[in-house]
């Protein structure tokens, strides 16, 4: 299972998420995708350990765990893969 972080994130970028994970995995990006821009933060689903912290701390409610994800937000387990298969983001 993996975290995905999803559309309230946009404009939002808290990051109160990223600073109680535990394995730093929350990172901040850019993808762009059918010509829209996904300007959030996102979940490196590998060194995640599914803690679920991050979820329980976002303000906006916009991390669920990818087989929750509602379905007006599915798109963003792509998006959230995008991101992390860019060559400009390095693990």
């Amino acid at each position: 299972m993996a975290y995905i972080i999803t559309e309230p994130c946009i404009g939002c970028k808290d990051k109160s998420c990223a600073t109680v994970c535990p394995v730093d995995c929350i990172h901040e990006g850019i993808v762009e995708k059918d010509g829209k821009i996904y300007d959030q933060l996102f979940v490196d689903p590998y060194p995640c350990i599914d803690c679920g912290l991050c979820e329980s701390e976002c303000p906006v409610d916009a991390i669920f765990a990818d087989d929750e994800v509602p379905e007006p937000w599915a798109h963003f387990i792509e998006i959230n893969a995008l991101f992390y298969r860019q060559p400009s983001h390095k693990r």
